[in-house]
This record gives structure tokens, sequence and C-alpha cells, in this order.
């Protein structure tokens, strides 16, 4: 069965990266860096979501969280599907954050660019810092909200790894809300050779208010949100539908 499911769901995600590529190309060079591109584009990706056989299941409106941007949005990097699981995340306004090597990515990194996204060069940890002052002041006089992952690369099968302080500072900076989410975990989940690929479930938890921190409370607020998204996803997890043979991770 799975040589019938697999080649026939690879040729669907070809065709549906065409017409993704094409359409954002489109929208990002009619309009270039727009604040809505983001949105518009994951609004086509969650069409995939049924194509590779999983369920997301979000325990919030996501429309909901419009009312509290421009904010920072922070979660857990897994997989390279994240991109599809999470796709009903974005709202319009909010940008993503990423590492500069992505522009290299295979028509991705293109539209990642076009679609008003930022670039930042983690080696230079200099140009970095700037690259932070950019981004408050795009907060603040573009109305632009923020999408971090605070482990700067995707933790997958492995533990979450410590997260690093710049969504902390950009919100306290910026004097806007951090908004954490949580996604079960589905690191290796998704097989595409398999019809049911089960669930994931998302969760927002509670905000932390970037306009009254302090320098000097960065570091244990930071350690705070690492243990309780890590909390929120384990609960997660115990509700979660999964495929038959999917084992959870031993150090997550």
């Amino acid at each position: 069965m799975r040589f019938i499911i697999y080649p026939i769901r690879v040729l669907i995600l070809l065709i549906m990266a065409l017409l993704w590529l094409i359409f954002g190309l489109i929208v990002c060079l009619c309009r270039p860096m727009h604040k809505g591109n983001v949105y518009a584009l994951t609004q086509m990706l969650c069409l995939a979501q049924r194509v590779i056989g999983v369920k997301v299941v979000l325990h919030f409106d996501p429309k909901s969280v419009r009312k509290d941007m421009p904010a920072i949005f922070v979660g857990l990097h897994q997989s390279n599907w994240d991109i599809v699981t999470m796709a009903h995340l974005p709202q319009p306004g909010l940008v993503c954050v990423g590492k500069k090597s992505l522009l290299y990515t295979p028509i991705f990194g293109i539209l990642f660019f076009l679609s008003g996204n930022i670039l930042l060069n983690r080696e230079k940890r200099s140009k970095a810092g700037d690259t932070f002052l950019k981004i408050v002041d795009k907060i603040k006089t573009k109305q632009l909200s923020i999408w971090m992952f605070p482990e700067g690369t995707r933790s997958g099968y492995g533990p979450v790894g410590s997260f690093k302080s710049g969504a902390l500072h950009t919100a306290m900076l910026a004097k806007v809300k951090v908004i954490p989410f949580v996604t079960s975990t589905y690191a290796g989940q998704i097989d595409l050779g398999r019809l049911d690929n089960g669930e994931v479930h998302i969760k927002l938890l509670e905000p932390v208010e970037g306009a009254t921190l302090e320098r000097s409370q960065i570091n244990k607020a930071n350690q705070e949100l690492r243990e309780r998204m890590i909390a929120a996803m384990h609960e997660l997890d115990k509700e979660v539908k999964r495929p038959a043979g999917y084992q959870l991770p031993p150090e997550r």
C-alpha cells in the first residue's frame, strides 16, 4: 500500500510546491516586503496538511492573537514540516526571523526573503545586534509582529535546547508581549508512505509582558519560559492521537 501512497503524495506535493512558488512570486513581486505576504502564503500551506495525512488540532482561535499584536511569537522548531503543521499560526502583520543561509534554500529561500521576513547573520554577533535593533524599529514603526525559534535550531528528536535571549530582549526594547505557542512532539511522526499520520496539537500559553521586563530579569524569565513550554508540550503529548508504532523521543 505504501508503494502507492508515497509516490502519489510526493507528486501532489511537488505540484502544490510549484503552484505555491508561482502564486508566492506573483504576490511578493506585486507587493514586495508587504506585511501581509507571510499570512497569504501560509494559508495555502494549510491545504498540505490533508495531503500529508496529519490532522492539526488547535487549542485556540488563531485570530484571537490579533488583539495582542504587535508581539513576539516564540515556538519550538521540530522538523522541516513545521512550515506546514504551523501554517494556521501566522496572522496579517507577522514575519519570521531566520538564518541568512535560508536565502539559498531552493524555492523556499527566495519567497522567505520577498515575503518580508528578516534574515539574521548569526555568525557575526556584532551585525546580529544591529539586526535586533532594526527589528525593534520595525515593530515600532511598521507594527510588525515577529516569529522566532529561541533554540536557534530545530531540536527534532533531541532534548529542547537552551533558549537564546533575543526574543525577550527584543520584547523588552519594543515593549511588546512575548506570546509562546507549543506544538506536541511529532518529529519522525510524518511518513509519506503511511495513510494516517495522526494528530499534531498546538496550544498558546500565557504571554510574557515585555513592557515590564528589566534587563536583570531576562535570564530568569528566559529559563522560566523554557520550562513552561516544555511542561506544556509534555501535557499535549498525553492527548495526541499517534500513528500505530510511533514512539515519543526519550528526551523531550
